[in-house]
């Protein structure tokens, strides 16, 4: 007998464009999607033509002709993103929220004043449904990587127990693609493999699966499908930094792709930083290659920062550093910009004007002082007008089709 089947993971079923058939009903039943230029999310309608979040719209327009676009309302989102995971507060002070609209919880301690986990998890639905009018779909496991299988095996709109002792019985005939970790480039070189379901792959020496993903990749995925995963639930403030990331697919590491990706993830880290009148002392770059194999490089700098142009050509070193240690390495397949350490924001204190080495990066210098000002200035007119109404050049030039900051900032919410 395995360990007992009390980790629930609860995911709100098509989350963005059910709350937009909340708002208006008469899109209920209806194929519909949240964006314009591209598939930003889409009702399960939709997804019955072939329908997918980060489709260009007018792909999605061919596949479902009478697709209905709409405005995102992303204060409601956040509001009613936030009122769900509540419910699950209501079970238990154990909850570990993973974005806006998912979260894991664990019932162990409270077994005994609200009965069974499957009860429990029977309850919240009820009450998402009732008090908000949303779908929501649970899984119920002993781990958390089943449980949030177990969830998508129950949309839209379910419940999924998994017994103590069933794990691989329940895993055996499911697909890979609903592990975490495997994307459409691991599921392409499993399938080459011969490897289509989870059984398949448990079945499979760790040897062999270095040898089609990686070691890292291979090791993880491994264990998953053997349902080993000690993971516990990480609960209360869970940031100590803030950070943003970029998939995307599978590109050539040259500078016209690194840079301005960069210099987008730095904005919108360093924006949020200020927002809060945050800074921080230290850097991350995370640089994931064509296999999925990641590399993370930090530096900690002398005075706590939150400039745009700080953090892009530190984050740019840091990415070129970790390709020249990965010489082999020619795509990339995602890059990401974290800064941590942080500490109140400061009134900015100016530095006599003397040349010093790294002088760009000294927020009291006169280059410094110069893009602390030019930053306030871009909020000042994002918080007026909107955040699409300026940006730097070389984010702006390369920003037609990507999804809206508003949206990504929903599941980024580390402050």
């Amino acid at each position: 007998m395995g360990a007992a089947a009390t980790i629930l993971h609860a995911d709100l079923d098509s989350f963005y464009a059910s709350v937009e058939q909340l708002l208006d009903p008469s899109l209920m039943g209806r194929p519909i999607a949240v964006g314009g230029g591209v598939v930003l999310a889409c009702s399960y309608e939709a997804k019955a033509f072939g329908v997918y979040g980060g489709m260009p719209g007018r792909r999605a327009r061919e596949l479902c002709p009478d697709l209905q676009f709409v405005s995102g309302h992303f204060d409601q989102y956040q509001r009613l993103g936030d009122a769900a995971i509540a419910v699950l507060g209501d079970f238990t002070p154990v909850v570990e929220r993973i974005s806006i609209d998912e979260a894991f919880a664990d019932v162990a301690g409270t077994k005994h004043l609200f009965g069974p986990p499957g009860q429990i998890a029977g309850e919240i639905r009820r009450r998402v449904r009732d008090e908000l009018g949303l779908p929501i779909s649970v899984g119920v496991a002993s781990t958390k990587h089943l449980a949030k299988i177990a969830s998508q095996v129950a949309k839209p709109d379910g419940l999924v127990t998994v017994a103590a002792g069933q794990e691989m019985d329940f895993l055996q005939d499911l697909p890979v693609g609903l592990m975490w970790g495997v994307g459409p480039v691991t599921r392409t070189q499993l399938a080459e493999a011969g490897i289509h379901t989870i059984g398949q792959l448990a079945a499979r020496p760790g040897s062999s699966l270095r040898g089609l993903v990686g070691v890292a990749a291979g090791d993880k995925l491994g264990a998953l499908a053997r349902n080993r995963d000690p993971r516990r639930l990480v609960t209360g403030p869970r940031a100590r930094s803030v950070s943003a990331q970029s998939a995307l697919g599978r590109r050539a590491a040259t500078t016209a792709v690194i840079r301005p990706v960069l210099r987008h993830l730095a904005d919108r880290v360093a924006a949020r930083l200020r927002a809060k009148d945050r800074a921080g002392f230290t850097i991350t770059a995370r640089v994931r290659f064509a296999d999925l194999r990641a590399v993370t490089r930090s530096v900690t700098l002398p005075a706590a920062v939150s400039a745009t142009a700080i953090v892009a050509e530190v984050a740019e070193e840091l990415v070129r550093q970790a390709l020249r240690d990965h010489p082999a390495e020619k795509d990339i397949s995602l890059l990401a910009v974290a800064v941590a350490h942080l500490v109140g924001d400061k009134p900015l204190q100016l530095e006599l004007p003397m040349r010093m080495a790294g002088d760009r990066r000294r927020p009291g210098s006169n280059t410094g002082h110069a893009r602390w000002r030019a930053d306030r200035a871009m909020d000042a007119i994002r918080e007026r007008f909107g955040r699409e109404a300026v940006s730097y050049g070389s984010v702006a030039l390369s920003a037609r089709g990507r999804i809206p900051d508003d949206f990504r900032e929903l599941a980024e919410r580390e402050l």
